[in-house]
């Protein structure tokens, strides 16, 4: 019997094609947002990454992109603050969202882009899929279902990514994909499959490339 979110399986190669073609061509920084009403015009397609602290969005991005420090990633959880927008070709954009959960900030700076987070999620209408990232030494938390219940509500279907499989062994992300699974089983705006990444290994990075270019 198949597993409920399976993981998902390798692009075949016309597939694996456009995702490269999509980031071989200009992939630039746009501009941080922090206010809704700087966000750039509602004019492509978009898809957002969400993820605890640390959770390594910003690697993530770089490894996507093909982008070595296109993104900032950093030790420091909480760094990023604002929403960052990157456009890759004439098409696509790339959100790379504050970090939820524990951040290394004042408590009223933390409110403020939890406050923007969740109107961007909400009000988006370009938004066409989230990306919810999990570190996979830890699985889903609580902190983590509150934005997949954001994300139900605002109707946005998201996609579980795991971060960082090449640091865990594989009973050890077994563990972690069951208590993953389990998340999102009570979330209806999730997509139904996983997403198994390392940017430091380029595990699933050809993955993730096509599913972003296929999303109409």
């Amino acid at each position: 019997m198949q597993l409920p979110f399976p993981i998902a399986d390798a692009p075949d190669p016309s597939e694996a094609e456009a995702g490269r073609l999509l980031f071989a061509g200009p992939v630039e920084f746009v501009k941080g947002v922090v206010a809704m009403a700087g966000l750039p015009p509602a004019d492509r397609r978009e898809v957002c990454f969400a993820g605890r602290s640390n959770v390594g969005k910003s690697s993530l991005i770089n490894a996507v992109t093909g982008r070595k420090g296109l993104a900032r990633a950093s030790n420091t959880p909480g760094r990023t603050q604002e929403i960052n927008y990157f456009a890759a070709g004439a098409g696509h954009y790339l959100v790379d969202l504050p970090g939820y959960g524990y951040a290394n900030a004042p408590v009223a700076i933390v409110e403020r882009w939890q406050k923007l987070l969740k109107s961007y999620l909400a009000g988006r209408q370009t938004l066409r899929r989230a990306f919810v990232l999990i570190d996979a030494r830890h699985g889903a938390k609580a902190v983590d279902e509150e934005i997949m219940s954001l994300l139900d509500r605002a109707a946005v279907t998201f996609q579980c990514v795991m971060t960082k499989v090449d640091k865990v062994s594989t009973a050890e992300l077994d563990a972690s994909l069951a208590l993953t699974r389990a998340a999102l089983a009570r979330h209806p705006a999730a997509y139904p499959e996983i997403v198994l990444t390392s940017s430091e290994k380029g595990d699933g990075i050809a993955t993730l490339r096509a599913i972003i270019a296929h999303i109409d």
